[in-house]
């Protein structure tokens, strides 16, 4: 007769866990004319007309407002390229990430 060890089954399946989220968040600051904030935040962030004047007001009284969750990389490019739009007109328009826990 044979030994025969049995082995518990172990799963190999790959774990793939989701990328880390950052949030871009607008800064308030009182130069940038609100006109072209809102400008920045349809054309980079595809918002509404509405939508980007509500994050814009918010920004205003707050001091900050949170603009939307992406994954890093694109969160990066996006603040990048809002700031050299302000940037270009002579504005100190500023956007950050912040990772999102």
């Amino acid at each position: 007769m044979h030994d025969v060890t049995i082995l518990p089954k172990t799963s190999t399946r790959p774990g793939t866990q989701r990328p880390k989220l950052y949030k871009v968040i607008l800064l308030n600051d009182d130069f940038t004319p609100r006109v072209f904030v809102v400008k920045v935040l349809s054309g980079i962030f595809r918002m509404t007309e509405s939508e980007a004047y509500g994050v814009m007001l918010t920004a205003h009284q707050r001091g900050a407002c949170v603009v939307a969750v992406y994954t890093r990389e694109v969160a990066e490019t996006k603040v990048r390229n809002a700031n050299d739009a302000g940037r270009a007109e002579g504005y100190p328009l500023a956007f950050t990430t912040e990772r999102e826990d």
